[in-house]
This record gives C-alpha cells, sequence and structure tokens, in this order.
C-alpha cells in the first residue's frame, strides 16, 4: 500500500495525449490504445472528453506542444497580448531575448491597467513553457562586438554614401533634424535617484511626465516651436489661455504617436509652401515616424537604426543643452518658492510649458552647429562657427546653484547636477504600433490615443485668475520702475520691456478702436 501511495503521478504533454486521442480515431480498441500509452481507461476516456480543448489549443497554437498542464495564466490577458505580439515579431524573422519580452509584458500589462504586475523571471519561464518558446541565450561579448562592428560600419557607409546625396542640394539652413525627449517636469532634486533610468510606462508618473519635440536646422539660424504633448487635453492650469510658446496636444500616455507626428509635419509643410522653401528632415525610424503622409515642400531622411546617438544632432547636445537650462530654471524657482511664502515647490504643466520653450529658445546657435558637426553631417567649413563655440553653455553658476539646493532639499551626496538632468533621459516618447493593436484586440472599443481629463493629474493646481490688459500694462510700468534701480542692466533687457509694452498698447488700442467703431454704428 506505502508503495502505491507514493507512485509518481504521470503528466502528459499536449502532443502525447493528442497522439492518444488519434490512436483511437485510427479504428484501435480503446483497451489496445490505453495499454499501448500505458494509462487507465478513466484517463483514456478523460483525454477524449478533452479532446476539444487539445484541438483547440494546438488550432491556435497558443501553447506549445510539450505543455503537459491545461491551467491558464495568472495574468491571462497580460499573456495572451504578449503571445500575439510575439508571433507578430516571430513572423518578422527578429531576435527577440528573455529581457525583452519581459519589457514588453511590463509595457502591455500597464496599458491595461496593471500597476502591480511583476514581469519576473519566473513568469518569462512560465510563459515560454506555456506557449514552447524556446529563447537562445546571447554572449554579452558577442553581442557588444556585434553591434559595434554593424554600428561602425553603417556609419562609415551613411557618411560616405547616403548622407552626401541627401544634402547635396540643399544649404545648412535647409537641413533640419527632429527628434523628441520625455520630461519629468515636476521631478524635485530629492527624487532624482527614483526616477532615473524609469521608461514611464504608465501609474502615477505618467501624469508628471510630458514628451516634447524638437527641430532645428543645420546652421542654427531656425529653430522650428516646440510641440509638447500631455496627457489632458484641457488641464485646469491652460484654461484661458489661448497662446502658448509652443504647440500643445494630448493623448492618455502623453507619447508622440503617428497621428500626432504626422499633423505636425504637414503644419511644416505648409509653413514651407508659403514660404517657397524646399527642406530635407533628417528623423529617425521610431514607430511614431514610420507612415508618413504624402509632402509636397519636405524630403525626409532616416538616419540608420542604431546608430542615432553617433549620427542624431539633437541626440548630441542640443536637448541636453534645453534640460540643462529647463532644470537650472527649476532650481531657481525652489529656491525662489524656498525664500517666499510658498510651500508648494512643484511646478504646474503651465510653468512648465514655459520654461521647457524658454530653455529651447535659449540654446545657442554655436551649440546647435557644433552638435551638426559633432554628427558629421556639416563639414566644419560649411559653417561660421566662431571660436564662441568653444564656451561652455549654459554660462551660469549651475553648480554653486545645485550644491544650495542639494542642501536644502537634503538631496543624497551621491547625486549631482547632471544626474538631475538626465533622470528622464531614459523615458519611452513614442508608441510601438503593434502595442495598439495588441491592446485594441484585448480591449475592444478602447481608444488608446484619447486624452486624460481635464481635471487628471491636476487636483493640486489651482486654476489661475485671469488678468487684463489694464493690469498687464501696469505689471510692465512696475518692472520697468524696478530695473530702473538695479545697476548694469543690459541694453537687451530694456528692449525686450519696450517690445512688450508696444505689444500691449498695440493691443488696447485697437480694443478702444473697435469698440468706438461698434458704438458708433450702433447709433447709426
Amino acid at each position: 500500500m506505502a508503495n502505491k501511495g507514493n507512485k509518481k503521478r504521470r503528466q502528459f504533454s499536449l502532443e502525447e495525449k493528442m497522439k492518444v486521442v488519434e490512436a483511437v480515431d485510427s479504428g484501435k480498441r480503446k483497451g489496445d490504445v490505453a495499454k499501448e500509452f500505458g494509462i487507465t481507461p478513466s484517463t483514456l476516456s478523460t483525454f477524449l472528453k478533452d479532446r476539444a480543448k487539445f484541438e483547440e489549443k494546438v488550432r491556435e497554437a497558443s501553447v506549445g506542444p510539450q505543455r503537459k498542464r491545461m491551467r491558464n495564466a495568472l495574468y491571462d490577458d497580460i499573456d495572451k497580448a504578449v503571445f500575439a505580439w510575439f508571433r507578430e515579431i516571430h513572423a518578422k524573422n527578429i531576435l527577440v531575448t528573455g529581457s525583452v519580452i519581459r519589457k514588453k509584458a511590463l509595457n502591455l500589462a500597464n496599458m491595461l491597467g496593471y500597476d502591480n504586475f511583476q514581469a519576473s523571471v519566473g513568469w518569462l519561464n512560465r510563459f515560454r513553457d506555456r506557449h514552447g518558446i524556446a529563447l537562445k541565450a546571447v554572449c554579452r561579448e558577442d553581442s557588444d562586438r556585434l553591434m559595434n562592428g554593424l554600428g561602425i560600419d553603417k556609419v562609415n557607409e551613411w557618411h560616405a554614401g547616403e548622407i552626401i546625396k541627401l544634402i547635396a542640394d540643399y544649404s545648412p539652413d535647409d537641413i533640419f533634424n527632429a527628434d523628441e525627449t520625455g520630461v519629468f517636469f515636476q521631478l524635485l532634486p530629492q527624487h532624482t535617484l527614483a526616477a532615473k533610468g524609469d521608461h514611464c510606462r504608465g501609474g502615477k508618473k505618467a501624469k508628471q511626465r510630458l514628451t516634447a519635440l524638437f527641430c532645428c536646422n543645420a546652421s542654427g539660424t531656425e529653430k522650428m516651436r516646440p510641440l509638447i504633448v500631455g496627457r489632458s487635453a484641457n488641464p485646469r492650469c491652460l484654461k484661458n489661455v489661448h497662446s502658448l510658446p509652443c504647440d500643445y496636444r494630448a493623448n492618455r500616455w502623453a507619447w508622440m504617436t503617428q497621428d500626432l507626428f504626422n499633423e505636425w509635419l504637414m503644419q511644416v509643410d505648409a509653413r514651407m509652401k508659403r514660404a517657397e522653401r524646399r527642406i530635407l528632415l533628417l528623423i529617425d525610424n521610431c514607430s511614431a515616424h514610420n507612415m508618413l503622409p504624402r509632402l509636397e515642400r519636405i524630403q525626409v531622411g532616416y538616419l540608420p537604426s542604431n546608430c542615432t546617438a553617433v549620427l542624431q544632432p539633437l541626440n548630441l547636445g542640443i536637448i541636453h543643452t534645453m534640460k540643462v537650462l529647463y532644470r537650472s530654471h527649476l532650481l531657481k524657482q525652489i529656491l525662489l518658492k524656498r525664500h517666499g511664502s510658498e510651500d508648494q515647490e512643484k511646478v504646474d504643466m503651465r510653468q512648465a510649458i514655459d520654461m521647457i520653450a524658454a530653455a529651447w529658445w535659449s540654446v545657442k546657435q554655436s551649440t546647435v552647429v557644433r552638435c551638426w558637426q559633432k554628427a558629421g553631417i556639416i563639414p566644419m567649413e560649411l559653417t561660421d562657427s566662431g571660436p564662441e563655440a568653444a564656451a561652455s553653455e549654459p554660462e551660469i553658476a549651475t553648480e554653486e546653484l545645485w550644491h544650495s539646493v542639494a542642501i536644502a532639499t537634503c538631496v543624497p551626496n551621491e547625486i549631482n547636477f547632471q544626474d538631475f538632468v538626465t533622470a528622464d533621459d531614459d523615458l519611452i516618447i513614442s508608441q510601438d504600433l503593434m502595442d495598439t493593436e495588441v491592446i485594441q484586440g484585448m480591449e475592444a472599443g478602447e481608444n488608446t490615443d484619447e486624452a486624460g481629463s481635464e481635471d487628471e493629474g491636476e487636483a493640486s493646481s489651482p486654476q489661475q485668475p485671469k488678468i487684463t490688459i489694464t493690469e498687464a500694462i501696469s505689471s510692465v510700468q512696475k518692472l520697468r520702475q524696478f530695473l530702473s534701480t538695479c545697476a548694469g542692466v543690459p541694453d537687451a533687457v530694456f528692449g525686450q520691456l519696450n517690445g512688450i509694452d508696444e505689444y500691449l498698447m498695440r493691443k488696447v488700442t485697437q480694443t478702444l478702436v473697435d469698440s468706438k467703431l461698434t458704438d458708433f454704428l450702433q447709433t447709426k
């Protein structure tokens, strides 16, 4: 009896079960089939009863033939979404490693609304077993050697051939590069360590992020208006706001999408048509850039894949400089609020948009030119960069500023200003189209491009009071009085103030003229 109790229970794979069923279908007696496969008559009856399930699994190819247990995954919809993605990738003969599958699973889980899902190694092993997937390990040394070799060859080949053909008919003024970057716009210095390396695929941090698209030409003479993507279509802080220093759009992930990028492209194309210009636009091949509309005045050139770190000018220091300037401005805001009466250190989205745009317009022409030259796209002799190019940017004492804020906010000693600047460099900036299709299949009728609600993520941001034009003019006058008490104010500052004053006076004068004309017409 003891031996019978300790007898190990045999488990059969799906392939073995189907062989048993096929043997019965071939006309053999059930007793003979049971003896042939070493199973009891009751087990045989169970196989025949469940044959419909086995056939469905084989037909869907949703489990591997060696799979022995038919239990569904704990997160069945995540499992199905990842496997649907895997089949598409596998059909294109793209090599997929276990780490890639785990990252994709996290991405899809967040899109499906699971914040607690962990794509652990154990989950990966069970996923592989469920679907009969064999993953081959790639030696790190071989992988690095392969990537480095292919990367260098691609870069050299592109420099020697394709880029020469692309820029042949264009001057540096008409050669542009566009790229996106993610920004944790409310990131405080003391939270740098927690944000470092975060891809922000969803959850609470998604409410604190923006995606910004920048575009500039090779001569550094033209920087286009930034396009900033947030989560809320009508955030409270933008109520009654009709003019921004950028273009603003929204979707539920605050990512760049194909539709948003194509809309931006069409607007640029229309501007070039009005100006009777033709330009070359260099972009990477991220998913948002893959299906372009018909363009009349823009020729698009794609940078080689996996080489943008050394070929894309915006990635070679332009965007980094913008972030240095933005974070520096943020540090000043923190200091001002700490020394003032305000308890809230975080900025709202309106303030962040203003600061991002201001940082972008403050990037020097010499910095832009130097990055285009570093990419090897524009030779030195084609630009007029002078000795100022060697100057570091920004010129403000950022380290002293960082030191003051770090002490005041108890930042760990191992965190420095560069960590603060680059904390959001790993943010995802575009949505994989395949992910959209997968999730649409999992959640029928749900629109992944739908923007967030009006107040989502804005509960702590009070609505800004509406300022009249009379109050604005009065503020300019007060600012002029303040500057008159300061020593060494640059002439450029007074020039900018005069420009603001002239704009406001023109606006109020036109308003008065229009109202008088309306009154006159009403009396007739």
